[in-house]
């Protein structure tokens, strides 16, 4: 077998090596694909409906370069987002009392609500461009993305080995320098199985990101997003099958390009003493390492980062832990005031506006819609959980099988509640079946994969040194998952189910009211209320739908998921 040196030991080449040229074949396509993608969105506002959507197949590879492109971006905020915010939660006792509850809130709000909240301010962005439209379309597919993702790396934050603290401290590494060096190398892995997660389940709400009505407003941007909505309103079956072979083709792609090298690249960062024998590869991670050129673009980054770990705090600034015990109480008690009286504020606010439009009656009754939502939740949870966990704790354990199941997992996630609109609205029509309960389905399709990624991230972190004194032991059966599989894999299931709990409370908007043409089927619950709210353009309906999904989420979560979370972070770290 030929062994290529690292760039690093290599002799260097006056003409450029194969891998420069595939390297420099791969960015100047991708530069290409930006500036096209970059043309059309400054174009007037006009050119969307003088071009409309349609439902050709040859528009289908336009289409889908769009919707990936701001599935892209949307990722890269995502991460910026993820970094800051989730460390912040983790790093800060007061922050965390406030941003976590507000991450809980989040990741429950309805694309539809942020959707309807924020579109006139990033259209008033770029007025009269599409590039506002964008705006407001790149920001709905980031709210289907970012709270995962600050939930896994949170989690990862939490549960860094003391070992690895001391040993950056004993390093005289900085606070800056052991993050960077520690912290998310320690969280990459699981990080990069959530961003698979995170751009799969993004797929789930692109129609909704995509084809934009408010009110009276509707604004459709290219992508296969507003061409499935298209699809589903002439009832096309072909179109859908078109549409799913395209994104079926882009999965496929982003997975060799981008996923597939990160899970080999992260494979690096595993808390384990011993090196796998199957590690994971990739053909583009090769491209990567073996390319002068971009070794050359990326040395002037890589040099800054490193100069940046040598960054200290000024020697006057006092260090956290250092004030006295009266500041830190005092500073307490100021702390949660503030936070108190902004909470106090807001529920006055929301309150005040929802009773100009909204009886108590109305206020009970959409209550007891969030209950009827809240059931199939749990119900559909519980399911998931029993499937996918051992699923996840076997694939997680076996590389080889893990690197095929992959891009099916991808795909499989990243099908839209709608393609199955008409499978179940033809089911539901023709056998006459009750829709509380056979629409209940829908809202798992897309959340439950936050289960399995996680699962499948924890076990295949597991150490190898663990599963090694496991075999030792002889432990098998039931005693082995109970002593090792699932203590090892529990606290990312957890930071999977608060995700995928979250993500249903969502999806009940697409799953309760579903529509095939001209077949409506319609379900009890809070979903099929902010649905007809924001189809109505009833603001006051669609506040109070949110306010109480909101509510009914961030209880759930401080008295049943939150508790689980910590005795997690408690027991079942490596340590």
């Amino acid at each position: 077998m030929k062994i290529l040196p690292p760039v690093a030991i290599g002799a260097r080449r006056l003409l450029p090596s194969q891998w420069d040229v595939l390297a420099a074949v791969l960015v100047l396509g991708a530069i290409v694909l930006l500036a096209d993608a970059g043309r059309q969105v400054v174009a007037p506002l006009a050119t969307l409906k003088a071009h409309p959507v349609g439902l050709s197949p040859w528009l289908l590879p336009g289409y889908a370069l769009r919707t990936t492109l701001r599935m892209l971006v949307a990722m890269a905020f995502s991460l910026l987002f993820t970094f800051t915010y989730a460390t912040w939660a983790a790093k800060s006792e007061r922050a965390g009392a406030l941003l976590v509850p507000v991450l809980d809130i989040l990741q429950s709000v309805p694309i539809l609500s942020f959707i309807s909240i924020t579109y006139v301010f990033f259209m008033s962005l770029a007025p009269g461009q599409v590039l506002g439209a964008e705006f407001g379309a790149i920001f709905g597919i980031f709210t289907s993305q970012a709270w995962n993702m600050a939930f896994s790396f949170y989690q990862s934050l939490r549960t860094v080995p003391v070992e690895l603290e001391e040993a950056g401290r004993v390093f005289g590494l900085s606070a800056w320098a052991r993050f960077w060096r520690i912290e998310v190398p320690f969280g990459m892995p699981s990080l990069v199985w959530n961003m698979m997660m995170s751009m799969s389940g993004s797929w789930f709400f692109v129609v909704a990101s995509e084809a934009i009505s408010v009110g009276n407003t509707t604004i459709t941007l290219p992508g296969i997003g507003s061409y499935i909505a298209l699809a589903i309103v002439h009832q096309d079956l072909a179109a859908i099958f078109y549409a799913i072979a395209a994104m079926a083709i882009v999965i496929l792609i982003y997975d060799q390009l981008l996923f597939r090298p990160l899970v080999a690249w992260a494979d690096r960062f595993r808390f384990d003493q011993e090196q796998m024998e199957d590690a994971p590869e990739s053909w583009m991670l090769t491209v990567l390492r073996r390319s002068e050129l971009i070794d050359a673009v990326a040395a002037p980054f890589r040099t800054a980062l490193r100069w940046s770990y040598r960054l200290s705090p000024p020697k006057n600034v006092q260090l956290p832990g250092t004030k006295s015990p009266l500041v830190s109480r005092l500073a307490d008690v100021a702390w949660y005031g503030v936070l108190t009286a902004l909470v106090l504020y807001a529920l006055w606010r929301a309150g005040t506006f929802i009773a100009t439009g909204v009886t108590w009656r109305e206020a009970l009754y959409a209550t007891g819609l969030g209950f009827i939502t809240m059931l199939r939740v749990f119900v559909l949870i519980a399911i998931a959980s029993a499937i996918w966990t051992p699923v996840g704790i076997y694939v997680g354990l076996r590389p080889k099988l893990a690197r095929f199941v992959q891009p099916v997992a991808q795909f499989l996630a990243a099908f839209p509640a709608n393609l199955f609109y008409p499978v179940f609205v033809l089911a539901i029509v023709t056998w006459s079946l009750n829709a509380d309960i056979w629409t209940s389905p829908l809202m798992i399709l897309g959340t439950q994969w936050y289960i399995l990624f996680n699962v499948i991230a924890g076990a295949s972190g597991m150490p190898r040194d663990l599963r090694d004194a496991a075999a030792n032991f002889q432990l098998k059966g039931w005693l082995w998952w109970r002593r090792v599989a699932l203590p090892g894999v529990f606290p990312f299931y957890v930071t999977g189910a608060i995700t995928a709990s979250g993500g249903s409370w969502n999806a009940a908007i697409l799953s309760e009211v579903v529509v095939w043409g001209s077949h409506t089927v319609r379900a009890h619950g809070l979903g099929a209320y902010i649905q007809d709210a924001y189809a109505h353009g009833d603001y006051h309906r669609l506040v109070l739908g949110t306010v109480i999904m909101s509510v009914m989420v961030a209880v759930i979560n401080r008295l049943f998921w939150r508790p689980l979370y910590w005795y997690a972070e408690r027991k079942y770290r490596l340590t």
